[in-house]
Formats: structure tokens, C-alpha cells, sequence
């Protein structure tokens, strides 16, 4: 069940003058993405073909996903009224593709599976946070609050799911860390640079992945502060097992924002030189 709807979002407080350039580049990314959830519940639903309960929560949850594309596309397009949402998005359909022909999971097992989606719902939960933080325009930002609500809840359902799991399973800390951190690594594949080359790039500019990941990256990086950072560590801790608002959360929140920062600059010079 939807906890909001996208009609009962306040339209017409969109305020053009508070719009930052860079933040329609990423919203229009965040869009084609999010909208794109219904693939991830067939291949879900394809994994946990014998979980009744977890194919119902796999279905609602798609249904959150593809409500949060299409509110960040209509603000994309109040914001840029060039910019035509559903044709950006069956552009993105057409180049970005997840395997639905099969009945296992890529990461090797069902908690596996579920603690990789806890790593997605953590950061897209702070992804948000930190945009509605980072913007004057207030129709953005109370969308990128309800949506970071929503991916919370989505973060306890797999996390709730992902204990079910592991009484059977019996992943061990370390296995789950090694997932989790390769999920977290996945955020510069062609999933997030395809988006930002469909929805920001002409078909006539041929599509490079290093090209696209920095000019999507360099902009979404932007948003993050401290405390964001301290949140999305302490959801990877509780993910994996380890213990959250300890001395070592603590450090590794710091070495993390550290990392990001440095990451950013990085993929601006990128960015800025090849003209992104």
C-alpha cells in the first residue's frame, strides 16, 4: 500500500527560480531508474518463486518505485519543460537491461540477494535525504522526503526478510560484508550511466560509460554532508552484522564521507573535461 500519492503532492508550489541545473541532471537520472523497479520485482519474483509473502511485498514495493519515478519525472519536467519523461525513460528501457531469464539469484543466494537490496535501499534512503537537504526548490524537496521515507521502509522490508533468510542460510559476517561492499561498488556501473546518457545526452553523442558515471556522479556527490554518511554506515553495519553507533561505525563514517569528497573532485575533473 502507498504510503502518499502523487496527486496529493503540492504542484503548484514548484518555484522555477530555486531550480539548480545540476540537480535536474540527476533527478532526470533518478527518474528512469526508479520507474524502472517493475523489471527488479520480475527477476525477484523469479528468485523467491516459492515465497508467497515475499512476492506480495516485491510487488507493492514496485509499485512505490515506479510512483517515485514518476513524481521526480513530472518535477523533471516542470523544471525543464524540453524534456519529455516517458520518451527519456523507454530510451533508457531500450539500452539498459537486467536478466529476467533466471530463476537464481547473482549473488549467490537468497540473503545474499536481500543484502544486496538493503545496500540499494541505503542508498537511495540517503540519496534523498541528502538532495532534499541540498535544494531551495520546495516541491523537490518535499518529494525527495517522502521518497527517502518510502526507501527506509523498503530498507526494513528486505532487512526484515534478509534474518528470515539467514536462519537457513547461515551467511557469516564477513561473506555478508564482501556482498554488501560489492553492491556498494556496482553504483558506477552502467545501470546509473545509462540513465544519466538517456536523460541528459542526445542519441546522436555515442554513450561512454566513464564519460556518463562522471557527469552523473560528479553532480549526486554534491549532496552529501557528514551526517547523511553517518546514517547510510550505520545501515551497512546493521545490514552485515556489525555493531552501528560504535567507535568503528564512527571511524569508518568519517573515512567514508572522506572517500566520497575525494571521489566527487575526482569525477569532476572528468566531468569538466570531457564536457559532461
Amino acid at each position: 500500500m502507498k504510503h502518499w500519492h502523487i496527486d496529493q503532492l503540492d504542484w503548484g508550489s514548484f518555484e522555477p527560480s530555486r531550480v539548480d541545473p545540476d540537480i535536474i541532471a540527476v533527478v532526470k537520472a533518478a527518474a528512469v531508474v526508479e520507474r524502472n523497479g517493475v523489471d527488479y520485482a520480475v527477476y525477484l519474483n523469479h528468485v523467491f518463486s516459492d515465497d508467497a509473502d515475499f512476492r506480495v511485498a516485491a510487488d507493492n514495493w514496485a509499485i512505490e518505485e515506479v510512483q517515485h519515478g514518476d513524481a521526480l519525472g513530472r518535477w523533471a519536467m516542470l523544471a525543464d519543460p524540453s524534456w519529455n519523461y516517458p520518451a527519456a525513460f523507454e530510451r533508457y528501457r531500450s539500452t539498459f537491461h537486467i536478466d529476467l531469464d533466471t530463476s537464481t539469484s547473482v549473488r549467490g543466494s537468497r540473503t545474499g540477494e536481500l543484502i544486496a537490496r538493503c545496500m540499494v535501499e541505503t542508498g537511495t534512503s540517503s540519496f534523498y535525504s541528502a538532495l532534499a537537504d541540498a535544494t531551495d526548490e520546495p516541491l523537490l524537496r518535499q518529494i525527495c522526503k517522502l521518497i527517502a521515507a518510502d526507501e527506509c521502509r523498503h530498507f526494513k522490508l528486505f532487512y526484515d526478510h534478509m534474518r528470515r533468510y539467514l536462519e537457513r542460510e547461515k551467511l557469516g559476517g564477513w561473506a555478508r560484508a564482501r556482498i554488501a561492499l560489492g553492491r556498494i561498488t556496482e553504483s558506477e556501473d552502467d545501470e546509473l550511466a545509462s540513465a544519466y546518457y538517456t536523460t541528459n545526452e542526445p542519441e546522436s553523442v555515442p554513450y561512454d560509460r566513464k564519460r556518463c558515471i562522471a557527469g552523473y556522479m560528479s553532480r549526486a556527490l554534491m549532496s552529501y554532508r557528514q551526517k547523511h554518511i553517518d546514517r547510510v554506515t550505520g545501515m551497512v553495519f546493521k545490514t552485515i552484522g556489525f555493531k552501528p553507533h560504535s567507535r568503528l561505525h564512527a571511524w569508518a563514517a568519517r573515512g567514508v564521507y572522506a572517500l566520497i569528497r575525494q571521489r566527487q573532485r575526482s569525477f569532476a575533473k572528468i566531468a569538466a573535461a570531457t564536457g559532461t
